[in-house]
Protein backbone atom coordinates (compact mmCIF):
# COMPACT_ATOMS: atom_id res chain seq x y z
CA UNK A 1 0.00 0.00 0.00
CA UNK A 2 1.03 3.71 -0.73
CA UNK A 3 0.65 5.97 1.43
CA UNK A 4 -0.47 9.83 1.51
CA UNK A 5 2.64 12.34 1.23
CA UNK A 6 1.40 12.69 5.29
CA UNK A 7 2.04 9.27 6.70
CA UNK A 8 0.66 11.12 10.30
CA UNK A 9 -2.30 12.27 8.93
CA UNK A 10 -4.84 9.10 9.24
CA UNK A 11 -7.75 10.82 7.00
CA UNK A 12 -6.07 10.16 4.43
CA UNK A 13 -6.43 7.86 1.53
CA UNK A 14 -4.21 5.02 1.10
CA UNK A 15 -3.23 3.67 -2.63
CA UNK A 16 -4.24 -0.08 -2.91
CA UNK A 17 -2.85 -0.70 -6.97
CA UNK A 18 -3.83 -4.50 -6.10
CA UNK A 19 -7.41 -3.83 -6.32
CA UNK A 20 -7.42 -1.64 -8.68
CA UNK A 21 -8.46 -3.40 -11.83
CA UNK A 22 -11.53 -5.31 -9.58
CA UNK A 23 -12.78 -1.89 -7.99
CA UNK A 24 -12.30 0.53 -10.60
CA UNK A 25 -11.93 -1.44 -13.79
CA UNK A 26 -15.64 -1.46 -15.01
CA UNK A 27 -16.39 2.23 -14.22
CA UNK A 28 -13.25 3.55 -15.98
CA UNK A 29 -14.06 1.71 -18.88
CA UNK A 30 -17.66 2.69 -18.76
CA UNK A 31 -16.62 6.40 -18.13
CA UNK A 32 -14.17 6.20 -21.27
CA UNK A 33 -16.47 5.05 -23.48
CA UNK A 34 -19.29 7.51 -22.60
CA UNK A 35 -16.20 9.69 -24.17
CA UNK A 36 -14.64 7.71 -26.97
CA UNK A 37 -16.82 5.24 -29.11
CA UNK A 38 -13.98 3.16 -29.81
CA UNK A 39 -14.11 0.07 -27.14
CA UNK A 40 -10.81 -1.00 -28.08
CA UNK A 41 -9.32 2.54 -27.38
CA UNK A 42 -11.59 2.63 -24.48
CA UNK A 43 -9.65 -0.18 -22.96
CA UNK A 44 -6.77 1.08 -24.18
CA UNK A 45 -7.09 4.30 -22.29
CA UNK A 46 -7.62 2.63 -18.73
CA UNK A 47 -4.65 0.41 -19.00
CA UNK A 48 -3.01 3.63 -19.65
CA UNK A 49 -4.38 5.34 -16.71
CA UNK A 50 -3.43 2.18 -14.57
CA UNK A 51 0.34 2.51 -15.63
CA UNK A 52 0.33 6.07 -15.45
CA UNK A 53 -1.24 5.55 -11.79
CA UNK A 54 1.46 3.72 -10.35
CA UNK A 55 4.05 4.96 -11.63
CA UNK A 56 2.78 8.35 -10.60
CA UNK A 57 2.01 6.80 -6.96
CA UNK A 58 4.27 9.31 -5.36
CA UNK A 59 2.13 12.19 -6.57
CA UNK A 60 -0.70 10.90 -4.86
CA UNK A 61 -1.52 12.90 -1.51
CA UNK A 62 -4.50 11.04 -0.55
CA UNK A 63 -6.99 14.26 -0.18
CA UNK A 64 -9.47 12.43 -2.20
CA UNK A 65 -10.67 8.94 -3.16
CA UNK A 66 -8.35 6.13 -4.83
CA UNK A 67 -11.38 6.15 -7.82
CA UNK A 68 -11.64 10.32 -8.00
CA UNK A 69 -7.75 10.21 -8.54
CA UNK A 70 -8.05 7.59 -11.26
CA UNK A 71 -10.72 9.43 -13.02
CA UNK A 72 -8.67 12.21 -12.78
CA UNK A 73 -6.09 10.08 -14.58
CA UNK A 74 -8.60 9.32 -17.17
CA UNK A 75 -9.87 12.25 -18.01
CA UNK A 76 -5.87 13.84 -19.18
CA UNK A 77 -5.82 10.25 -21.24
CA UNK A 78 -9.23 11.10 -22.73
CA UNK A 79 -7.82 14.75 -23.07
CA UNK A 80 -4.40 13.63 -24.76
CA UNK A 81 -6.71 11.17 -26.99
CA UNK A 82 -8.73 14.60 -28.20
CA UNK A 83 -5.61 16.27 -28.55
CA UNK A 84 -4.18 13.53 -30.71
CA UNK A 85 -6.94 13.19 -33.32
CA UNK A 86 -6.93 16.99 -33.42
CA UNK A 87 -3.49 17.22 -34.92
CA UNK A 88 -4.73 14.62 -37.62
CA UNK A 89 -7.56 17.17 -38.61
CA UNK A 90 -5.63 20.09 -38.64
CA UNK A 91 -3.38 18.91 -41.18
CA UNK A 92 -6.98 18.51 -43.83
CA UNK A 93 -7.79 21.79 -45.13
CA UNK A 94 -10.39 24.17 -44.30
CA UNK A 95 -14.01 23.83 -45.55
CA UNK A 96 -14.95 26.60 -48.19
CA UNK A 97 -17.10 29.76 -46.59
CA UNK A 98 -20.16 28.81 -48.78
CA UNK A 99 -20.07 25.37 -46.93
CA UNK A 100 -20.59 26.68 -43.59
CA UNK A 101 -23.05 29.53 -44.89
CA UNK A 102 -25.54 26.52 -46.81
CA UNK A 103 -27.09 25.55 -43.78
CA UNK A 104 -27.50 29.77 -41.78
CA UNK A 105 -29.33 32.81 -42.78
CA UNK A 106 -26.01 35.32 -43.12
CA UNK A 107 -28.08 37.98 -41.48
CA UNK A 108 -29.00 36.95 -37.84
CA UNK A 109 -27.22 32.93 -38.09
CA UNK A 110 -29.92 31.68 -37.67
CA UNK A 111 -30.89 28.63 -39.46
CA UNK A 112 -31.68 28.77 -43.68
CA UNK A 113 -35.60 28.19 -44.32
CA UNK A 114 -34.73 24.83 -45.90
CA UNK A 115 -32.37 23.64 -43.60
CA UNK A 116 -34.57 24.48 -40.25
CA UNK A 117 -35.24 21.28 -38.22
CA UNK A 118 -38.28 19.86 -38.37
CA UNK A 119 -40.54 17.83 -35.98
CA UNK A 120 -41.61 18.93 -32.28
CA UNK A 121 -38.31 19.70 -31.28
CA UNK A 122 -39.62 22.07 -28.29
CA UNK A 123 -42.48 20.61 -27.94
CA UNK A 124 -40.45 17.52 -26.09
CA UNK A 125 -38.14 19.13 -23.56
CA UNK A 126 -37.64 16.03 -21.55
CA UNK A 127 -36.49 14.18 -24.66
CA UNK A 128 -33.61 14.50 -23.82
CA UNK A 129 -33.61 12.22 -20.74
CA UNK A 130 -35.32 9.42 -22.23
CA UNK A 131 -33.22 6.42 -22.76
CA UNK A 132 -34.50 6.35 -26.15
CA UNK A 133 -33.26 9.29 -27.22
CA UNK A 134 -29.82 8.63 -25.67
CA UNK A 135 -29.33 5.06 -27.69
CA UNK A 136 -29.71 7.45 -30.90
CA UNK A 137 -27.85 10.45 -29.72
CA UNK A 138 -24.98 7.74 -29.12
CA UNK A 139 -25.98 6.18 -32.37
CA UNK A 140 -25.93 9.26 -34.15
CA UNK A 141 -22.75 10.80 -32.17
CA UNK A 142 -21.06 7.08 -32.93
CA UNK A 143 -21.22 8.80 -36.60
CA UNK A 144 -19.53 10.94 -36.30
CA UNK A 145 -15.37 11.41 -37.27
CA UNK A 146 -13.79 10.91 -33.59
CA UNK A 147 -12.51 14.56 -33.62
CA UNK A 148 -15.76 16.41 -34.06
CA UNK A 149 -17.61 13.77 -31.41
CA UNK A 150 -14.56 14.57 -28.93
CA UNK A 151 -15.23 18.14 -29.33
CA UNK A 152 -19.10 18.08 -29.36
CA UNK A 153 -18.97 15.89 -26.35
CA UNK A 154 -16.44 18.35 -24.56
CA UNK A 155 -18.60 20.81 -25.34
CA UNK A 156 -22.10 20.03 -25.00
CA UNK A 157 -22.43 17.33 -22.88
CA UNK A 158 -19.42 17.95 -20.71
CA UNK A 159 -20.13 21.24 -20.12
CA UNK A 160 -16.17 22.85 -20.81
CA UNK A 161 -15.67 26.27 -22.16
CA UNK A 162 -14.58 26.73 -26.10
CA UNK A 163 -11.65 28.17 -25.07
CA UNK A 164 -10.46 25.52 -22.92
CA UNK A 165 -11.25 23.37 -25.35
CA UNK A 166 -9.32 24.58 -28.14
CA UNK A 167 -6.23 25.00 -25.71
CA UNK A 168 -6.59 21.01 -24.64
CA UNK A 169 -6.81 20.31 -28.34
CA UNK A 170 -4.40 22.90 -29.85
CA UNK A 171 -7.39 23.64 -32.63
CA UNK A 172 -7.31 27.14 -34.04
CA UNK A 173 -10.42 29.20 -33.22
CA UNK A 174 -11.83 28.44 -36.92
CA UNK A 175 -11.00 24.82 -36.83
CA UNK A 176 -12.94 24.85 -33.57
CA UNK A 177 -15.86 26.40 -34.83
CA UNK A 178 -16.40 24.18 -38.33
CA UNK A 179 -15.79 21.12 -36.39
CA UNK A 180 -18.82 22.21 -33.94
CA UNK A 181 -20.44 23.42 -36.77
CA UNK A 182 -20.27 20.54 -38.58
CA UNK A 183 -21.02 18.28 -35.90
CA UNK A 184 -24.14 19.87 -35.32
CA UNK A 185 -25.26 19.40 -38.46
CA UNK A 186 -24.95 16.20 -38.66
CA UNK A 187 -26.00 14.90 -35.31
CA UNK A 188 -29.36 16.79 -36.60
CA UNK A 189 -30.10 14.88 -39.63
CA UNK A 190 -29.14 11.82 -38.19
CA UNK A 191 -31.49 12.73 -34.97
CA UNK A 192 -33.99 14.42 -37.81
CA UNK A 193 -33.90 10.18 -39.89
CA UNK A 194 -34.25 8.52 -36.78
CA UNK A 195 -35.89 10.03 -33.68
CA UNK A 196 -38.66 12.34 -35.22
Amino acid sequence: MYKGSDPNEKSRTLLDPNSWVELYADYLYGYSLTKIKSTEVAKDLVQETFLSALQGADSFHGLCSEKTWLTAILKNKIVDFYRKEAAKFQNRPGPAAAENQAFFEAEDGRWAAQHYPVGNWDVQPDAMHTLEFQQILKACMAKLPPLWSSVFTMKHLDDEESEAIMRHLNLTASNYWVIIHRAKVNLRSCLQKNWI
